[in-house]
């Protein structure tokens, strides 16, 4: 179940439960589970023990993936229940760090904005937007938020359009422009008595629900599973009834972005691939109760993998390296010479 549910379908407290006994079965999954387990925390309105699990991963002796995105979460969190200037500290000590994950400082910058600090916030999205965007030929989509919220802020601020500002609204797909979206005075029109100004109101509330949906359909890709070289020997070892899926590791690669390119030629959003282990694997088909053997546990294991936010995006971001791991770049890689356009 997804933090953004209703109340209305879903125990968030049991959910968050859930959650912490998975962090326990798989705790390479720890950081992505836990943080979804403070996020219901935060909706069942549970914020001191939301803390309590970011600390918990700031705490661990296990490396975290994305630490700024805690320490953002964790400011945000503790804003709301009166501990202003410990979440401000927190704050400034994630832009000092300039991460190059722009998550963290939508975060802040949002926050920031939610207790009307809106100088301060204007100037956390610029600094990202500078920081992450600066001789970029074309924004990742992950770095849209922070350009559509800093066009927000600096409408509520009343500033004029600068680079940033045109560039959002390139990006901007919406019918209804951003200047509407973030217009100020848009709380007025839902008291209006006219019905045009009603009318275009919902159209405006309708285009940003569309943006909204496409935006939280992304962390859940259709996924394609890679093993590497050395996982796949050990597969095929163990388990020599899978050679027919996997007649060498060259062929697998080239299944791999073949798939996927047939799969983005369909039109089919938001592509991914998961990299998988023999140990992981294993335990999946005993939890499933079958036989690592058995083929048809492969795509299963996939897409259980890409719903624990194991997957990477695919294709990876302009100079990014390939997935396979080889350490040379996409494009001179698996993306060579094959219209992808990165």
């Amino acid at each position: 179940m997804r933090p953004d549910t209703s109340a209305e379908y879903v125990d968030h407290n049991a959910e968050a439960a859930r959650l912490e006994r998975t962090a326990g079965l798989y705790p390479e999954d720890a950081e992505h589970l836990l943080l979804q387990a403070a996020a219901h925390l935060e909706l069942a309105d549970d914020r001191p023990r939301a803390t309590a699990f970011y600390d918990r991963l700031l705490s661990s002796a296990t490396p975290l993936e994305n630490p700024f995105l805690v320490r953002a979460l964790k400011a945000a969190n503790l804003w709301e229940y009166g501990h202003e200037a410990e979440a401000k500290a927190i704050i400034e000590g994630v832009r000092a760090a300039s991460p190059r994950d722009p998550a963290p400082w939508v975060i802040v910058a949002e926050s920031l904005e939610s207790h009307d600090e809106l100088e301060a916030a204007q100037q956390t999205f610029t600094e990202a937007a500078t920081h992450l965007l600066t001789d970029v030929p074309e924004p990742p989509y992950a770095t849209h938020p922070v350009l559509f919220g800093r066009h927000r802020v600096r409408r509520m601020l009343g500033l004029p359009h600068d680079n940033w500002d045109a560039l959002a609204d390139t990006l901007h797909s919406s019918p209804v422009s951003l200047d509407e979206l973030h217009d100020p005075k848009r709380v007025w029109s839902l008291g209006s008595d006219n019905p045009a100004e009603l009318e275009a109101e919902i159209s405006r509330l309708r285009a940003e629900l569309g943006t909204y949906r496409e935006a939280l359909s992304r962390p859940f890709p259709v996924a394609v599973l890679h093993w590497p070289a050395a996982e796949l020997s050990e597969l095929l070892t163990a388990y020599p009834t899978l050679a027919e899926e996997y007649p060498s590791h060259e062929e697998h690669l080239a299944t791999i972005e073949a798939s996927l390119r047939e799969l983005a030629a369909s039109g089919t959003p938001n592509l991914g691939i998961v990299t998988g282990t023999v140990p992981s694997y294993e335990a999946f088909a005993a939890s499933e109760g079958a036989s690592p053997g058995d083929a048809s546990l492969l795509p299963q294991y996939a897409t259980t993998l890409a719903a624990r936010g194991r997957a990477e995006a695919w294709p990876p971001e302009r100079g990014a390296g390939c997935w396979c791991g080889s350490g040379v770049s996409y494009g001179e890689c698996h993306g060579a010479n094959q219209g992808t356009g990165v």
